[in-house]
């Protein structure tokens, strides 16, 4: 089977390219493309067909892994839509985000102080979840608009997933550190 390497991703998947898609349809078609290019089946195969094998299943778990999780399947549409994901070009950011990334990361360092550090750091861990929710809502509806002030705003909201995608690898940290 040869892969289309020019195809975007959800033409690749045979997805609609949205921010809503369907993850069990993507696995399954996932399993399947997989499936008819994986390396194992093109043992007996000439070198050419071999490397080409091992390109199109790279592609393709490039695709999976861009799509099945919302902020990199976030910052490709935005790509796709011409927006420039550069975030060390972005320095302009909302100030009362940027404020609440402060006391987040504040809040964080004091939990190890509290009386009870575990449920303190669940506790957060349930707050930042929620807000990694609502900032993953929002993103489906700026992209439902797609209209160019919704793709910048999405591409802020973005950046802001981002941090709280960071945000939530430090929580973890924290809890292995107090384990």
């Amino acid at each position: 089977m040869q892969i289309d390497s020019t195809r975007n991703y959800f033409e690749l998947f045979g997805l609609p390219a949205g921010f809503e898609i369907d993850v069990q349809a993507l696995t399954e078609r996932y399993r399947d493309l997989q499936r008819s290019v994986h390396p194992d089946r093109f043992t007996n195969a000439t070198d050419r067909e071999r490397r080409l094998s091992m390109q199109q299943a790279s592609l393709i778990n490039e695709a999976y892994q861009s799509l099945k999780e919302p902020l990199k399947r976030a910052r490709y549409l935005l790509s796709l839509n011409g927006v420039d994901i550069n975030d060390e070009s972005n320095t302009i950011m909302d100030t009362t985000f940027l404020m609440q990334q402060m006391e987040l990361r504040e809040t964080l360092e004091e939990i190890g102080s509290q009386p009870d550090p575990m449920v303190a750091l669940e506790d957060f861990a349930a707050e930042v979840g929620s807000m990694i929710r609502d900032l993953i809502s929002q993103l489906s509806t700026c992209f439902d608009d797609n209209s160019e002030s919704a793709l910048n705003k999405a591409h802020g909201l973005s950046l802001q997933l981002q941090f709280l995608y960071r945000l939530r690898e430090e929580v973890e940290e924290h809890e292995e550190a107090l384990l």
